[in-house]
């Protein structure tokens, strides 16, 4: 474990300066380049990586697309997990093939991994208004998102024949909206929810990465009603942008990382959590570039070898500075005024 935490963590200070227009690239997409330091492009996708595009949904008269990511090597007949991965930018924005996620996906095709990446329809796009006391607008976008995600999953397994994908190692991901969609849909599927029906009979996923994200419940206390997958959960506890712990009133709640890990620990679901003390927003981004030997650990334990564990870590470097931690106001005020 200490040689994981050693190699995740010595890039991150060389790292941060260009990390900071790198997540800006992502969390608002909508300043144009002239605004952002010269240095800030991402890597491309390899070579060796081979991209396909298809349609996978028709809804409200716009086709949903998804890029497959593949290795461009000989296919086998060997079926390869998969991990379809959901884009952040807050239900307002956002690309599946944003070029900031191109080392994540790089990286997972490299480890034997297929990767498919969505397009979702942006529930908040135009939404105004939105407050703890009127979280339909918000509720709405998630439920969008995570309906749009059980559609692609669906044609995920209806297509695993023909694309040689393993139906058993379907692991989701997703960062901050996108984390919000992934968690959000294994807790509709673990609660029996009606719009989890979109998946096939007895279907479960087989793990989920999200990367500072919450679950929006109006059941009252939150719980599992049977097992979750496996959930690893990043999140920096300067975070303002996604709750850390829960906000509720009355019966509706949203529930963020620590919560989640609370439940599971407390009905003994496997879980893997990492809060990175003092840092903000940016660890929707961070890990899917200086976390990845955890990533693939908690991979290889949790899904390969099936192993039942419960792991939190808190991590405080005091010479790493966070990076956002505007509220919500804050950042829909400052997407406002780029428009």
């Amino acid at each position: 474990m200490q040689q994981i935490n050693k190699k995740c963590n010595s890039t991150i200070s060389m790292m941060k300066t260009a990390l900071i227009p790198l997540f800006l690239l992502v969390t608002l997409p909508s300043f144009s380049q002239s605004e952002l330091p010269v240095n800030t492009k991402s890597e491309a996708i390899k070579s060796f990586v081979k991209k396909q595009s298809f349609i996978y949904a028709t809804k409200d008269s716009v086709q949903l697309g998804l890029d497959l990511y593949t290795s461009d090597s000989a296919r086998t007949n060997t079926k390869k997990p998969c991990v379809i991965f959901v884009f952040g930018g807050g239900f307002v924005m956002g690309r599946r093939d944003a070029h900031i996620y191109n080392t994540y996906f790089n990286s997972l095709v490299e480890h034997n991994y297929d990767v498919v990446s969505i397009s979702y329809r942006l529930g908040l796009k135009g939404a105004s208004k939105v407050s703890a006391f009127n979280i339909k607008p918000l509720k709405n976008a998630i439920q969008m998102a995570t309906d749009d995600l059980f559609d692609a999953t669906d044609w995920v397994v209806v297509h695993a024949d023909s694309l040689n994908i393993d139906t058993s190692k379907i692991i989701i991901s997703g960062s901050s909206a996108g984390a919000i969609a992934v968690l959000q849909a294994d807790f509709e599927r673990a609660n029996g929810k009606p719009a989890a029906q979109k998946l096939p009979p007895h279907f479960r996923y087989a793990a989920v990465l999200a990367y500072s994200g919450a679950i929006l419940s109006y059941d009252g206390r939150f719980k599992y009603k049977t097992t979750p997958a496996p959930t690893m959960m990043f999140y920096g506890t300067a975070d303002k942008i996604v709750p850390y712990n829960k906000i509720r009133i009355f019966n509706r709640g949203m529930y963020g990382s620590s919560w989640i890990a609370r439940t599971c620990k407390k009905e003994n679901h496997p879980y893997y959590i990492y809060r990175a003390e003092g840092l903000g927003h940016e660890m929707s981004l961070l890990p899917m570039i200086d976390q990845l030997p955890r990533i693939y650990d908690f991979l290889d334990q949790y899904v390969m070898q099936h192993k039942q564990l419960q792991i939190d870590i808190s991590y405080h470097d005091p010479s790493i500075k966070p990076l956002m931690t505007m509220t919500p106001t804050e950042l829909y005020k400052k997407l406002g005024a780029k428009k």
